[in-house]
């Protein structure tokens, strides 16, 4: 597991890619927004 690791969040930062280990800013406003309203 390092930079080159396509599944590990070091290797998508290298790569520039984003998956379950690193969330897109897109998804990861949603899953706060998620978070947020289950809460309530």
């Amino acid at each position: 597991m390092g930079k080159g690791d396509k599944r590990s969040r070091r290797g998508k930062i290298v790569k520039g890619t984003s998956g379950v280990r690193r969330l897109s800013k897109r998804n990861v406003a949603r899953k706060k927004a998620a978070k947020l309203k289950e809460q309530k």
